[in-house]
């Protein structure tokens, strides 16, 4: 009987050891998620400061720029919010605007800006010297009705949301009519009020059709590809969505203004994630105007409308 407790206690302890030395499960990897790395502005007019800053776009050089609206200029900054320039004053001559609105950087560097009040597209270097402009009231080719966004695609085509002729409509580099697409409806490519536009590497074009709480999505000549979103707060869901934004890696970033937050997608709109709340402390909102991503897709900036401010986020534990 020993003999048969000494064996059956040897085996029990062989088990356990076979157990011990068994490979475990690998833990989850951390889900890439954003998180508040700083911001800058506060109401005012002095530099830095700002009254409703609309639209944020980021250089090929990582500078930011930003419509700074009711003080009619644009204000450029460093990554990280030091003061570098600005340029613009009130009134309808040439780099004077009405009230800025869209603001994009083109791969050469130039910067477009939308002048509502005058319907019109004026475009500059990138430390602001006046180099064009097209665009005037009205619902023909190459006129508008309230500019929402621009955005410039890598070839240096030029589009821009015209948000009540319900259409997008986009132009060579220095402003000549290329084409447009959209009418006012809730059906696939019609629009009620679309104020966000945002290109992709590929070079499809993401649409914020605001009033009708979705995005689209489309080729570069307006055939339409894709949708998703409705009226909510849930996720994927949408309160008036005022801008889109594509990373280098097809996300897509959308300022969900009425909601107070961000979100982002898969390219074909599948969710991965959301941030924000309404407040005025660190990573909250008081309505997301416009949102852009960086060159390298590490850092989201947004521009906090009536917080009178841009702040911007870092990703972290990247897949």
């Amino acid at each position: 009987k020993k003999l048969i407790a000494i064996i059956r206690v040897f085996f029990s302890v062989l088990l356990l050891a076979a157990c011990a030395e068994s490979p475990t499960e690998p833990p989850e990897p951390k889900k890439p998620e954003w998180v508040y790395e700083g911001q800058w502005g506060s109401e005012g007019f002095g530099n830095g400061e700002f009254e409703y800053p609309w639209g944020v776009a980021v250089a090929p050089n990582a500078n930011v720029y930003v419509s700074d609206s009711e003080n009619s200029r644009v204000q450029y900054f460093t990554p990280t919010g030091s003061f570098l320039g600005k340029w613009g004053s009130w009134g309808s001559g040439n780099g004077q605007f009405f009230g800025t609105i869209g603001v994009a950087v083109a791969p050469n560097g130039n910067v477009y800006v939308g002048d509502n009040g005058v319907d019109r597209v004026q475009y500059f270097t990138s430390s602001g010297s006046y180099l064009g402009k097209w665009g005037s009231r009205g619902s023909g080719n190459g006129q508008f009705k309230i500019i929402g966004d621009i955005e410039v695609a890598h070839g240096g085509n030029v589009y821009v949301a015209d948000c009540h002729n319900n259409r997008i409509q986009y132009f060579t580099a220095t402003g000549s009519y290329l084409g447009q697409w959209g009418s006012e409806g809730t059906g696939n490519a019609q629009f009620d009020d679309p104020s966000g536009v945002g290109v992709a590497s590929e070079a499809n074009i993401y649409v914020a059709d605001s009033a009708n709480h979705r995005i689209q999505y489309f080729t570069w000549t307006g055939s339409f590809l894709g949708k998703w979103g409705s009226k909510g707060s849930g996720d994927g869901q949408f309160k008036r969505p005022h801008d889109v934004a594509v990373a280098p890696n097809g996300n897509v970033f959308v300022a969900d203004y009425s909601n107070y937050r961000i979100q982002y997608f898969t390219a074909s709109g599948s969710f991965l994630g959301k941030w924000g709340t309404k407040g005025t402390g660190n990573g909250q909102f008081d309505a997301p105007q416009g949102v852009a991503v960086s060159a390298t897709g590490a850092e989201v900036y947004v521009s906090d409308l009536w917080n009178h401010r841009v702040q911007y986020f870092k990703l972290t534990n990247p897949p």
